[in-house]
């Protein structure tokens, strides 16, 4: 039986996950958990074989939690579950523990695959990641000796350049006609694809590399 340990901050992401795996007889959900700091907390005490964990997390992203999950049980086969098609982000992830990815829209039997590939000690990438990863291998080596961080988008060069002009989020989110929520989600991600831990780090790389121009 393979035990599997579900992460990601949307229940109802979770509850599909589970929905998708309750047939199978030889993988079993043990746990779950919302955010980063829970699933730290749950994991070692529940000991599952498989954790399915999402990136973009509240709090301790998902990235930081896969570093620390291995830290301290290097034997724990984590799988990201993301939406996230960069390969900075797909990278990151593999470099600090992770043995599978697989994006969200992926199928049943494509899971089903990932987790019983993972358990048996080998590494998973769904063809989509998989061609990801091989084509940003010569076209990013050039740019990636000169600026070691991913491009930002257009909406995230623009939060961006308000938080440096010290807005507070609600004040980014009127200035830019977005939700409060899509305001953090965009400095969440600017903090994953930068690998710094809080604004103060998001601020201090901005201007060190330019990255809001």
């Amino acid at each position: 039986m393979i035990r599997v340990f579900i992460v990601d901050d949307h229940k109802m992401v979770i509850e599909g996950m589970q929905l998708l795996l309750q047939n199978e007889d030889d993988i079993k959900v043990i746990g779950t958990a919302l955010s980063g700091e829970i699933a730290l907390e749950k994991i070692p005490e529940a000991a599952p074989d498989v954790v399915l964990l999402d990136i973009n997390l509240p709090g301790i992203n998902g990235i930081d939690t896969c570093k620390q999950l291995i830290k301290t049980n290097p034997d724990l086969k984590i799988i990201a579950i993301s939406m996230h098609k960069e390969s900075s982000l797909i990278k990151m992830m593999l470099s600090n523990g992770a043995k599978g990815y697989v994006l969200k829209n992926a199928g049943q039997e494509e899971v089903i695959e990932a987790i019983k590939t993972v358990f048996n000690g080998k590494m998973y990438l769904d063809q989509a990641v998989n061609d990801i990863v091989i084509n940003s291998v010569a076209s990013n080596a050039a740019a990636k000796a000169n600026n070691p961080f991913p491009t930002l988008s257009r909406r995230e060069k623009e939060v961006l350049q308000l938080i440096l002009d010290e807005y507070t989020t609600q004040e980014i989110a009127d200035k830019l006609f977005i939700s409060f929520g899509t305001v953090e989600t965009h400095r969440r991600n600017m903090l994953i694809k930068t690998g710094v831990r809080n604004t103060a780090g998001l601020v201090r790389v901005a201007f060190e590399y330019e990255l809001h121009k």
